[in-house]
């Protein structure tokens, strides 16, 4: 077999969380935080709502949040923010951001989540 591509292994790194890569999106995006005129705990939330809105990648919640975190945002902020958005966007988007935020935090793969009990 071949070795990568640079455009494979570019997007390999991204996809992977990649220094560089996510240094220049966090420079982006912390301009558009001075630029929004919220304070920066709303700013971090409705970031999320959009992430959500959008089914991102797990990198992407681990990046807003891991700064949402830096200003004082609490896990229960977050939940309720999906608690908020969840009859707008629907449990299934909900459900998914979950999911992605324990992979992308956490590393926990769908497999290693218990399973629901048929009653």
């Amino acid at each position: 077999m071949s070795s990568q591509t640079a455009p494979e292994s570019t997007l390999g790194g991204i996809a992977q969380g990649d220094a560089p890569v996510l240094e220049s999106l966090i420079s982006m995006n912390l301009d558009s935080l001075e630029n929004s005129n919220l304070d920066p705990r709303t700013y971090f939330l409705v970031r999320l709502a959009a992430l959500v809105a959008m089914d991102a990648a797990p990198v992407s919640y681990v990046m807003n949040l891991g700064l949402a975190a830096e200003v004082g945002v609490s896990a229960e902020e977050v939940q309720g923010t999906l608690i908020a958005i969840a009859p707008m966007v629907g449990s299934a988007r909900v459900a998914s951001a979950a999911g992605a935020i324990l992979r992308g935090a956490f590393g926990v793969a769908e497999a290693g989540l218990p399973q629901q009990r048929n009653a």
